[in-house]
Parts: C-alpha cells; structure tokens; sequence
C-alpha cells in the first residue's frame, strides 16, 4: 500500500488524547476512513485475504478494559469529546447497515456483507483504516469485532451473532443521542464522589471500587430485572456481613416455599431453613399443616453456609428499598450475557476481593481473617470504621480517558428510543413476589 501520512497514521485513541487542546483532531478519524474507502475497495493489489495475522489486532479487546472510572470530575469533558467525534461521524453519513448472512459470520468466512462489517467498524473506529475492504472475515476483522463487542458490554467471542448484530446496526444518530442523553446523567455526578467509592452501573451489570480516581476492583454483577428494577440511589456501605441468614419475606413463603413443601416435605431440611415462632423458639416442619389455607405466621430463616441464598456475603448500605449487595452460590449466573434477573438487590461476582477492600481500614480484617470466619460459618456482622459512598447509576454509554466509546443495552427503556434497548432480557422468566424471591433455594 502506499505511504500514509503521520495524520493519517494517527491512532483513534491518540487523537482523542490531543483533542483535549485541539478538539478538531479527535474528528480526524471518521473523515480519513470515508475519504479513503474507495480506494480501499479499488486497489488491485489487495487480495482476497490479509497477508499475515495481525495478533495486535486479535487481541484489541483487551484494551477496552481499563483502570479509568465512568464517573469523576473529568467524565463530561471525556463525554464531550466522543460527542463531539460522533458528530462529525453523523455529519459524515453514518455508518453502513450490516446485512444478516446465512452462514456463520467469524473468522475464516468469506462472504460479501463483510465489506459493509469493515466499513462499518472502521467508521467507529474499531478497524484500522489500512486494513481495507475485502469480503473476508479475517484476523483484522476478528479483532475488530470483538473490539466493538467489548466496547458493548458483548461477549467478545468475533462472532456476530443475534445481539451482536443489532447493536452494529443502531444508526450513528442515536448512539450520538445516546451520549448526549448520559452526559445529561453524568454531569450530575461530575463533583466530589468521595477518595475511595463503590459505583454500581446496573445497565452494565458492573461494579467499580475507585480509590484516587482509578478503578481498583472491577466486578461482574447481576441486577435488577427491568419489572423489578434496581432502584439509582446514592448513600454508604455501613456494614458487611459474612455468614449472613437469609429471611425468606412473606410473599416466597406464600407463594414458593408453601408450594415446596406440599410437594416435596424435606425441602426445608435440604436447604437449611429453620421455622421460628414469635419468641425465637424453633417449630418443627413437621407440627405445621402446610394444605392450611393460610401459610404458617413463623419466621422462615435459613442458617448460614455454601447452601444460603446470599451464600459468604452481605453488604449492607442505607436505603429505603431493602436492597443490598450479596454473594451468590450460583456463580453461573456471572458468565451469562442477560444479567438483569434480580429483583434489586445485586449479585457480586468475587465478592470477597471486593469485601478486602471495604474493610482495609477496619483494624483486624485481613483477608486471611475474612476467609477464617467465612469458612466457620459463623454468623458475624462487621460495621466498617468508615462508611464508603455508593452510587447506584444508570449510564448507558460513556467515555473516559482512555478514549474509548462505550454503549450498554437500555436495559429499562430510559434512554427514550426502543431500538437502543438490544432485547437482551426477552428471555427472562417472569418474576412474582417481591424483593428477594430470586435468592429462594433451589436445592
């Protein structure tokens, strides 16, 4: 190919970097890539495939993940500038729309929807420019994929499927209203978060522990389901508990554990719950009529243990919702895309680095004691020496200093455009009850 100039050679992520003091040049990008794409699909010494493996490329993916928070003083400046640079690419006309193949589309594959799949991603930014227009699915485009999947909260696996399709196909207009619409929720939490806080993003079903303004911890969760929402709260973890009961509200009782019982008598028993009256005094499964047409008035609690709804952990900040942060013995549920099937409180995946954490500052809890009590089972509420801010938010798409543009999927429809919520939950099952009913046992 011929010589580039240096402009042309300039990453995506370099330009954001100098846009902070020539704005101009984070819009270099977009404009290069479509000024060059006939060219690109023209040139006679392009083959049919890529002459080597580009193993940079492959591994884009990886550098969507970074130490740099969603939140903090600096956000909406970030948030500008990748408006800004979605502007230019609206003004430009966008992006191609991705036709549906009848074959598998990932790497290896040759097929013509994959020349608008590379102008597609190298209009975002996702596919070096150099790396033109052909209709095969090579390594180039395997990174690239999976770069924008990640940038999506996507599986990376380079392979487009159901979900990957629909989000390459959300036009550059609304993706561009998008931002404008977090930057709106950004700015409102662009002040002083507090040296060390939790931020929980429920569209991206992601925890942040930010200390100093860097991401120290980043952990996988499960939220709310979109009929029974996470609710966005700002307020201060207080306590942890390790070894936590579990008191089943009244509505599982009713509707769930009474049904258990009728059916199956040892259910109870399996799964450590207890039955106490009143008084603290333990009733026997066994003296209650569970065919009565009103279910017993006991408390059901289950003991602590790798069997507990909330299995190791509770973390407990004030709010007025009965919401809570909680370990989970069904770890499962982490390595699934469609994580919003709570009913508000929020799973933690690896929560005991993020317990470590917390409790830095409370004298006598290293992480080897933390394990100690845990493996006990031992029921023991800890109460922080200082209590560390929360934030629950709802932002959708982002960007900070690293340059990199990010979209999640509207997961309760608040962003105002259907087609931004990608219909990643359609296969949910339908909830009943109330708060807690998704940590009922299942043993």
């Amino acid at each position: 190919m011929t010589k580039k100039s240096v402009p042309e050679l300039l990453s995506r992520r370099a330009m954001l970097r100098s846009a902070v003091s020539l704005g101009a040049v984070a819009l270099a990008a977009p404009a290069l890539a479509q000024d060059a794409f006939n060219d690109l699909i023209g040139s006679s010494r392009r083959g049919n495939w890529d002459d080597q493996f580009d193993a940079n490329s492959s591994r884009s993916a990886v550098g969507v993940v970074s130490n740099n928070p969603v939140l903090g003083p600096e956000a909406p400046t970030y948030m500008q500038q990748a408006i800004m640079q979605y502007q230019q690419i609206v003004s430009n006309g966008g992006w191609p729309e991705v036709p549906a193949s009848q074959q598998r589309m990932q790497i290896g594959v040759s097929d013509p929807s994959v020349q608008a799949l590379r102008q597609r991603l190298m209009i975002s930014g996702d596919l070096p420019r150099e790396a033109g227009i052909s209709s095969a699915f090579d390594s180039y485009v395997d990174g690239a994929l999976k770069r924008f999947q990640a940038r999506h909260g996507l599986p990376a696996d380079g392979v487009i499927g159901e979900y990957t399709l629909k989000a390459l196909n959300v036009s550059a207009q609304l993706r561009m209203a998008q931002l404008q619409t977090n930057l709106i929720r950004i700015q409102t939490m662009a002040g002083d978060l507090g040296q060390r806080h939790v931020m929980v993003n429920i569209p991206a079903a992601s925890i942040e522990a930010v200390e100093n303004n860097r991401v120290v911890l980043r952990n996988t969760a499960v939220v709310g389901r979109a009929s029974r929402p996470t609710h966005i709260i700002n307020s201060k973890i207080y306590e942890i508990i390790l070894n936590p009961y579990w008191t089943a509200p009244r509505s599982i009782v009713e509707k769930d554990i009474v049904p258990l019982m009728q059916k199956d008598p040892t259910y109870l028993e399996r799964n450590n719950i207890r039955l106490l009256d009143g008084r603290g005094q333990e009733v026997s499964p066994q003296t209650v009529d569970w065919f009565a047409p009103k279910a017993p008035n006991l408390m059901f609690r289950q003991d602590p243990g790798k069997n507990n709804a909330m299995s190791s952990t509770k973390i407990n900040f004030h709010n007025p919702n009965n919401e809570y942060m909680h370990d989970t013995p069904q770890q499962g549920l982490f390595n699934k895309l469609m994580r919003f099937e709570s009913s508000g409180c929020v799973r933690v995946q690896n929560v005991r680095d993020l317990t470590t954490w917390m409790l830095r500052d409370t004298p006598g809890w290293s992480r080897q004691e933390i394990e100690r009590v845990i493996a006990s089972r031992v029921n023991t509420p800890i109460k922080l020496s200082t209590e560390i801010p929360v934030y629950f938010v709802y932002i959708t798409a982002w960007s900070a200093k690293d340059g990199v543009v990010q979209f999640r999927d509207d997961i309760y429809g608040n962003d105002g455009n259907a087609e931004l919520a990608l219909n990643t939950t359609n296969t949910q099952e339908q909830p009943s009850g109330s708060i807690g009913e998704d940590l009922l046992p299942r043993n």
